[in-house]
């Protein structure tokens, strides 16, 4: 029955929970073990539909594989990603993907790579600084700038000092409740660390994901550094419900996020990215 399916639009795969790790307070990334005989593979910044029977299923980005184990971060906020979070350990639960499209990684090639992220939001694009990383000759300078509340909230601080350290990476971390400065730590927005970012605005690609009010204040302020639009990625977040289109929950003028995004090139939706109501 699959075939008569419309395109991305699966039955969930069975996956069963090898590990999870709480990464902060109600923060967890889940180690899933796929029970599929078919190959997964997915682009970076890609999502899945997770699926907790009973219950339903909710949109999460995919971070990458680990020992053969596909990790996905959660944070645990509503009636399915509680539950989610709260399996034990050889749990299992339904996944279906991967949806949409992903970073150009490939078309980057040669250009420094800017990733700006807040929050939690710097889940979409881990997998992509990891491979960045990794194949550190194909790409010039690395700058890596995450702003959080607290300097507590950042989310795998190890790998940060690896990027550092491995990565030959600029890392600028930026806490805007702050009260006192810490080590490697900007007090503020994400936003003012730019001014302390070394790359070439001539030959760069920039590759943001946030909140949107920080993608906004972001984009501004590149302009003032001479980025043109055209090296900016946006990937965006919304009621990701079906993941192929058809709920219509997740429109942004003429372009559904699940699947014409959640990573777009800006100057595809600079029209309607930001208005209220959009």
């Amino acid at each position: 029955m699959t075939e008569f399916l419309p395109k991305g639009l699966q039955l969930p795969i069975v996956a069963t929970l090898a590990d999870k790790q709480q990464e902060s307070p109600g923060i967890y990334t889940l180690h899933l073990a796929l029970e599929t005989n078919s190959s997964f593979d997915f682009a970076f910044g890609q999502f899945n539909m997770l699926y907790l029977f009973g219950l339903g299923e909710v949109p999460i980005s995919i971070m990458g594989w680990q020992q053969d184990l596909l990790l996905h971060t959660i944070r645990a906020v509503g009636r399915v990603t509680q539950p989610l979070v709260a399996l034990d350990i050889g749990a299992q639960l339904g996944l279906r993907g991967p949806f949409g499209q992903g970073w150009p990684l490939h078309q980057l090639e040669g250009q420094d790579l800017v990733f700006i992220t807040a929050g939690l939001g710097c889940a979409p694009v881990v997998a992509a600084i990891n491979y960045a990383v990794e194949n550190r000759s194909k790409y010039g300078r690395i700058v890596i700038l995450q702003g959080v509340k607290h300097h507590n909230d950042l989310l795998w601080q190890p790998q940060y000092e690896r990027w550092r350290d491995l990565g030959d990476c600029q890392v600028l971390l930026a806490a805007s409740e702050e009260k006192k400065r810490k080590y490697h730590w900007r007090l503020g927005m994400v936003t003012e660390l730019l001014a302390l970012a070394q790359f070439d605005a001539n030959y760069c690609a920039v590759l943001m994901c946030g909140p949107e009010i920080m993608m906004l204040a972001a984009l501004k302020q590149l302009a003032k550094h001479q980025v043109h639009d055209k090296s900016v990625y946006l990937s965006l977040e919304r009621n990701f419900q079906c993941g192929h289109g058809s709920c219509g929950h997740c429109q942004l003028g003429p372009y559904f996020v699940c699947k014409d995004g959640p990573v777009f090139h800006y100057p595809q939706i600079k029209s309607w990215f930001g208005l209220a109501g959009v």
